[in-house]
């Protein structure tokens, strides 16, 4: 048994991890806020992504600064940032790398050589993803998944941390390529940046159109990120909320017992368990970024919809009827009773 002493050496350790996280996620929202206006909800997002360790999936019209905004996040994460720029004649080696022949000249012997792609950083910038087609999207899903590569049966562990930002536009259709349902999975989040309001875009203007140059400074390392994943983790969650998770995605199946009517009208494939996990995980690193040290029902239903709007499959009533995801999801939250917080 551990005496006193050892007690609270471990509390006072614990409560120096939780004030070092606090001031690393005040210190990114610092920098960040020097270069990106607005869009406060899917910055919360993309740090609880990293913070869980997932990836996200950023939706939204060209020019609302997606790309700027993982940018700016990897350098004040002090993190190695790679950007690939997906197009329908990208290829899978063009992401994880490729074998290549190099002769020693000293001996003239030749060897084969791997030369890594971009997906060896920490943050991956897949910019429109949706514009190559799915065998060179798939290449990221071992990546995503294992958070390594397979190249001619040879596995390279990729560095840790490593997330996938992806971007995708919502509108242009022509020349894209819908991502294959296992890879949407892979994805914690679907964050949708919306137009800014006429304060924030007057923000925008005045920041962007003078000689002012933002310089982002580093304030955490790899090292401390993994130990802040780890943190998240910590935080306890009551077994009434862990079961509501459950009811409410289990509902999101039309064959299941307790779907609504709406649900069994309008969804051909709800969440999976991974949904459940997700959103338990985003729920912890929700409440200890708001300094709660434990889960609450606000946490959960706030996190609902950018985890489970890309995991829905709606099928042609809803198209028909005009109802999307994030209405479903809603009707859902109303449904499924509140539980009791302990």
């Amino acid at each position: 048994m551990a005496s006193f002493t050892e007690l609270d050496s471990d509390a006072i350790q614990l409560q120096h991890r939780i004030e070092r996280f606090h001031a690393v996620r005040e210190g990114i929202l610092s920098q960040v806020r020097q270069v990106i206006v607005g869009q406060e909800e899917v910055l919360d997002q993309v740090l609880i992504a990293l913070f869980v360790g997932g990836h996200c999936l950023m939706t939204g019209m060209p020019g609302t600064a997606k790309t700027l905004m993982v940018r700016t996040i990897a350098e004040a994460l002090g993190l190695r940032f790679r950007r690939i720029q997906f197009t329908p004649d990208l290829m899978p080696s063009d992401i994880t790398g490729t074998d290549i022949i190099e002769e020693d000249l000293a001996t003239g012997h030749r060897k084969w050589t791997f030369v890594e792609g971009p997906i060896f950083g920490n943050i991956l910038l897949a910019d429109e993803i949706n514009r190559t087609p799915p065998k060179t999207q798939s290449a990221l899903l071992e990546a995503m998944q294992e958070h390594s590569c397979t190249v001619r049966g040879h596995m390279y562990e990729l560095p840790a941390p490593f997330f996938v930002l992806a971007t995708q536009n919502p509108i242009e259709l022509e020349g894209t390529y819908p991502l294959p349902e296992a890879q949407l999975d892979r994805f914690l989040f679907n964050s949708i940046l919306d137009y800014l309001n006429a304060d924030d875009e007057l923000k925008v203007i005045d920041l962007t159109t003078a000689t002012r140059v933002v310089r982002v400074e580093p304030v955490t390392s790899a090292e401390e990120l993994l130990d802040f994943q780890q943190l998240v983790r910590m935080v306890p969650i009551a077994e009434t909320l862990s079961r509501y998770v459950v009811s409410l995605v289990r509902a999101t199946r039309h064959k299941s017992e307790n779907a609504p009517d709406f649900v069994k009208k309008y969804v051909n494939y709800g969440g999976s368990t991974r949904a459940a996990q997700f959103i338990v995980l985003a729920a912890k690193a929700r409440a200890l970024s708001r300094k709660r040290y434990h889960v609450s029902y606000d946490d959960i239903t706030s996190l609902i919809l950018p985890v489970l709007r890309h995991r829905i499959l709606l099928n042609f009533h809803a198209e028909s009827d005009r109802i999307d995801t994030d209405e479903i999801l809603n009707r859902l939250i109303a449904h499924v009773p509140r539980p009791r917080e302990n």
